[in-house]
């Protein structure tokens, strides 16, 4: 059996479907099930690298609204899909989803069906005749959660082949010492809270920094990540004068995630739009036993993976108030916090590991 990986990047270039490539893509080959990769490169150089497997990187001519266009990815296709038994394509990609069509690939398809596209309107009007082929032909479409597969109008009409395979991660690192012993130093007698994401409209960072107003001057709110939103965010900080409450911390190298993860006391997770349609980092903060509050984002997996009044709480999205509230009830009651953090860490190793994620994804490969 030999496979396939499609997907728009590939690690270097991190974010969450990337990750979930990379680690099957890793989880297979150790299992001696020839993988490769099938990427656009994020730079008009192309790239190709062998070492346990083969990882094709096409070059990029332009961007349209964040979706790279490559001749090359179909040109490299063309070549190399008769080496494979099982072509697995991460979606949304609508490139690589039209080039796929084009290549005239004989066998089975397994479409990994991260999001629907929300906000891309334009793309969404000329892309679909072309989605609408590829879920038909698709074999099988891994969807991430029950609500997302039962909220999503593109995947009605397919539905008998969508098959629920929740993302799973590797268990916590350990945090550098030194590192997390100095963030003690730094945060010493304060309760924090601590996000981490692309600083992009859907994440809904504003509503934390609002809702940091409500909060105990011992609470520390530490927002990790780069993006889009960095400048806006840091004035409504300092228009609330809100600096020796929420801070910014930027981009956090991985090696050094697992100390703020280590720190906090709870994690929270703000997002807004349906565009956050699973929340992995959550996952990775219950593998730290840690309690989260949320949002009930309707049809997406957030709310599903932190269950109300037992991993965490889930509070209405856009309200900084509930946010409050929520955080409050959490951290104003120790005994309530090490439950919910108890049950957390429970729910992660009995759904959400790496383990369980590869096992599910070869049986379903096994099936076709």
């Amino acid at each position: 059996m030999r496979i396939l990986h499609i997907g728009k990047y590939y690690p270097p270039h991190f974010g969450g479907i990337e990750k979930v490539n990379f680690d099957l893509v890793e989880e297979l080959n150790k299992h001696h099930i020839s993988t490769d990769v099938l990427c656009f490169s994020d730079t008009r150089e192309s790239s190709f690298e062998e070492k346990e497997y083969r990882i094709y990187r096409a070059s990029t001519l332009i961007k349209l609204n964040s979706t790279p266009v490559s001749i090359e990815l179909l040109q490299i296709l063309r070549k190399i899909h008769q080496n494979y038994d099982i072509i697995h394509l991460h979606l949304p990609n609508p490139m690589a989803a039209i080039a796929f069509q084009l290549v005239g690939f004989k066998g089975k398809l397994v479409l990994h069906w991260h999001s629907d596209i929300i906000k891309q309107v334009y793309l969404k009007k000329i892309y679909g005749p072309f989605q609408k082929a590829l879920l038909k032909r698709a074999d099988r479409i891994i969807v991430t959660s029950p609500p997302y597969l039962e909220g999503s109008k593109e995947l009605a009409d397919f539905r008998m082949k969508c098959t629920v395979i929740p993302i799973g991660i590797e268990d916590r690192e350990e945090a550098n010492e030194d590192q997390l012993q100095s963030l003690k130093e730094t945060y010493r007698d304060k309760k924090v809270i601590f996000s981490l994401g692309r600083l992009i409209y859907y994440k809904g960072f504003e509503y934390l920094i609002d809702a940091a107003k409500a909060l105990p001057d011992n609470y520390q709110v530490l927002i990790g990540g780069k993006g889009d939103l960095y400048q806006k965010l840091e004035q409504q900080i300092q228009r609330n004068k809100l600096e020796n409450k929420v801070k910014l911390v930027g981009n956090i190298p991985p090696k050094e995630i697992s100390a703020y993860f280590e720190l906090c006391d709870l994690y929270c997770m703000p997002s807004c739009e349906r565009s956050e349609a699973f929340g992995i980092v959550q996952i990775e903060a219950m593998s730290y036993g840690k309690p989260v509050v949320s949002t009930s984002i309707p049809y997406s997996g957030v709310a599903w993976i932190n269950e109300h009044e037992k991993t965490g709480l889930v509070v209405q999205p856009k309200d900084a108030n509930a946010l409050a509230e929520a955080i409050k009830v959490v951290l104003g009651n120790k005994e309530t916090a090490e439950r919910l953090g108890e049950n957390a860490r429970k729910k992660y190793t009995e759904e959400f590991t790496l383990k369980k994620m590869f096992q599910r994804t070869v049986e379903l490969y096994h099936s076709l």
